[in-house]
């Protein structure tokens, strides 16, 4: 399984969300799962990849977190969690997606 978190440098969410990524594989102890991390630096690059926030969360090159009203470009995403809105998906979250 191959994860990949793609950011913005302007976005402080991406940082909690690979802290996150990193505690729900554990939890999930997938031997096979390899995180990447993608620095997003241009809205060229933005439309490319069809970036849609930051952090966007890849599991297996899909979106699992996708809502179909995200618009792409450089900006922080925000993510419906069980405590409210919030930067990042929580840890639980994490785990269903790698699950």
């Amino acid at each position: 399984m191959e994860v990949e978190l793609l950011y913005f440098d302007g976005c402080p969410n991406w940082a909690v969300a690979d802290e996150r990524i990193a505690e729900a594989a554990e939890l999930v102890s997938r031997e096979d799962l390899t995180v990447h991390r993608r620095e997003i630096e241009t809205e060229q690059e933005a439309i490319a990849v069809g970036f849609t926030g930051s952090p966007t969360i890849l599991v297996d090159g899909q979106d699992p977190f996708a809502t179909g009203d995200g618009r792409v470009g450089l900006a922080c995403r925000v993510y419906s969690t069980p405590h409210g809105l919030a930067g990042s998906p929580s840890v639980a979250q994490l785990v269903d997606a790698l699950s």
